[in-house]
């Protein structure tokens, strides 16, 4: 997986080798290093890792020492980035199999012509004797997703070629061949050489696992040692290739078993393993010979040392959110992890004794409540938390309720017992008071309160029709109102009209009508895009009406008048109008505890509204910094 940790030049960097030193010494068997380009020219993201020329294998020998140390493999993926190159960053135009457009960068390719071929080949093989020089084990070749040069040229959605490179399975398969034989003939039998491929592209004229079978005895017979078996298409199955929470555990197996049936080489399989029972199950149903697990060793790089000592509760889970793997990257920032904030700072935040211990009271239960407790009384500080609630979580509760959402519950789980584990006094059904803290005289207080929803100041607004999205979620308004109008398209509002429509025939199922009105030209934009793919397709199935590029002047009785394009329209018919709008801050202590309390901290939405990334992000630095 892709960390944005690399250096400006593609050289590996000591926070990379940290990184991936931590997942080998958590018990990991096989490091897979994220992509390495073999082309000095294309490049494929900003601070990519590269692998063309000699200057780099001092950085990898010194990965693959600290790799080595603890006991694991570890081979660097390669690949050439073909269509998927950014021609701002260096003003090369991209190549490709044939003329087309990437859908990324929406350039179009420059077709590779047949006597390039053998250059880009050459390329492959020097890459891969860097990495036999820096120590490695072996290279994987990405060749999945219709994606990068290789994995274009596998595929008829790519490849229109009519030469001997195009046309055919065998023309298709024929360049990753010609590199694995010659990979294959200049590094000699005991260097692994793995590909990774879609087991079906699950589009219109795309692979199907009955070719994939085929071209997997192609390059079985080629030479390779071990075939990686992922799914989907790129960029238009997003949701298959980084599949998001709800979507099914083990999403790839079927694909797997399907090639392990028709190799004898060992068959690797990725996509939604969260789970080491499940990985374990995988193995016994003889799905797959190799599991991968690439965001749950992100939540949690002892995951494998954890399962073999049996401490399942310990293991922090990953709940498939994309807010730190995927979301960040796209934003052009370095991976991290919601649950796993440590992710690229492994040496600067590990957990430390105090040399003080203090009394620490904490006020509000949430996420950034949780790991600031966990945290904390983990370096020895004698902590407490209130929570005004019945049950600990704080909005995460809410969170979990929309479809596809129920594994948020996980987080709250795995922090509430860690709190426990680690020594951390809970108090329920008590708020946090300026008398409270008068009483129990802490020397640090962290404020996690968190945040409410924003009700604006509209006419209109106070109409008994109207309710949060918390209501909703919460069952106390909206339940079988046959026609609601859901005030905000983002994260929040398009799960609210996913939960509450419903337009299908069954006569034992109330009929829900939802449209949504957002101010924005578009909808759903602060979700990670393949949540954001999956959620857009359930909409449309339900035949949720939306209204975008618009502003709510006035909520009526059952409706609300809109301003669009300088026009007012009305929208009437309405059983129930649901507020949407975002969040604003519960914070009623900080100021007033500060002449009380030496050491005063907001974190999450109580300092801003936000994420749950940011909120278990501070709520882990406070925790270290105290």
């Amino acid at each position: 997986m892709t960390t944005m940790m690399g250096a400006d030049d593609g050289a590996i960097t000591q926070r990379q080798i940290d990184y991936y030193e931590a997942r080998a010494k958590g018990g990991a068997g096989l490091i897979i290093v994220e992509f390495m380009t073999v082309d000095r020219f294309p490049s494929y993201i900003p601070n990519a890792l590269a692998l063309w020329d000699d200057k780099f294998v001092p950085g990898l020998r010194d990965l693959v020492r600290r790799v080595h140390a603890h006991g694991a493999k570890i081979v660097p993926q390669i690949a050439h980035p073909g269509p998927q190159s950014l021609s701002f960053l260096q003003g090369v135009q991209p190549v490709g199999p044939s003329p087309i457009v990437c859908e990324v960068t929406r350039e179009l390719c420059r077709e590779l012509a047949v006597g390039q071929i053998d250059g880009i080949i050459e390329q492959f093989v020097e890459a891969a004797r860097r990495a036999r020089e820096g120590g490695c084990d072996g290279i994987e070749l990405h060749a999945a997703h219709a994606y990068l040069l290789v994995g274009s040229f596998l595929s008829a959605l790519r490849n229109r070629r009519t030469d001997a490179y195009g046309g055919t399975t065998e023309g298709r398969v024929k360049l990753l061949l010609q590199i694995i034989k010659a990979i294959r003939a200049e590094m000699g039998p005991d260097f692994a050489v793995i590909v990774r491929i879609s087991g079906e592209e699950q589009m219109p004229g795309g692979r199907s696992i009955q070719e994939t079978q085929y071209m997997a005895r192609l390059l079985a017979d080629a030479g390779v040692d071990a075939l990686h078996i992922s799914n989907g298409v790129y960029l238009h199955l997003q949701w298959r290739i980084n599949p998001p929470m709800g979507t099914p555990l083990g999403i790839n197996v079927d694909c797997s078993a399907a090639v392990k049936k028709a190799v004898d080489v060992p068959v690797i399989v990725v996509g939604r393993i969260n789970n080491p029972r499940l990985a374990e199950d995988i193995l016994d149903r003889n799905q797959a010979d190799l599991v991968a697990m690439g965001r749950s060793l992100l939540a949690d790089p002892d995951l494998p040392i954890k399962a073999a000592e049996g401490r399942f509760e310990d293991i922090a889970p990953c709940i498939g959110c994309g807010l730190g793997c995927y979301s960040e990257l796209a934003y052009g920032r370095p991976l991290t992890c919601l649950i796993n904030p440590a992710v690229g700072r492994e040496k600067e935040m590990a957990i430390s004794a105090t040399a003080k211990s203090k009394k620490v009271l904490i006020a509000g239960g949430g996420p950034g409540g949780l790991e600031a407790a966990r945290v904390a009384a983990l370096r020895g500080h004698e902590v407490t938390l209130f929570d005004k609630a019945t049950k600990l979580g704080g909005q995460f509760n809410l969170a979990s309720v929309p479809p596809m959402k129920q594994e948020i519950c996980q987080v709250i789980s795995y922090l509430s017992t860690q709190a426990e584990k680690a020594g951390v006094r809970v108090e329920l059904n008590e708020e946090v008071t300026p008398e409270l803290i008068e009483r129990f005289v802490p020397d640090t207080l962290i404020v996690a309160t968190g945040g409410e929803p924003l009700v604006p100041d509209l006419l209109g607004v106070q109409n008994k029709n109207v309710a949060t999205a918390h209501d909703v979620l919460a069952g106390k308004a909206g339940i079988g109102a046959k026609n609601v109008l859901v005030l905000g398209g983002g994260m929040v509002g398009c799960e609210i009209a996913d939960f509450l429509a419903y337009q299908g025939d069954n006569p034992s199922l109330s009929r829900t009508a939802v449209t949504i009105v957002e101010m924005l030209p578009d909808i759903g934009l602060d979700l990670p895009d393949p949540h954001r793919m999956l959620l857009m397709l359930r909409l449309r199935d339900k035949g949720v009406k939306v209204i975008t590029s618009a502003k709510v002047k006035e909520i009526l009785d059952d409706g609300a008048v809109l301003v669009r394009d300088g026009q007012e329209e009305t929208i009437n018919g309405m059983d129930c109008v649901v507020l949407a709008l975002g969040a604003r801050s519960v914070d009623s202590l900080s100021e007033k505890a500060k002449d009380q309390v030496a050491e005063v901290y907001v974190i999450g939405d109580a300092k801003e509204p936000r994420r749950a990334l940011e909120a278990i992000a501070e709520g882990a630095i406070v925790g270290r910094k105290i």
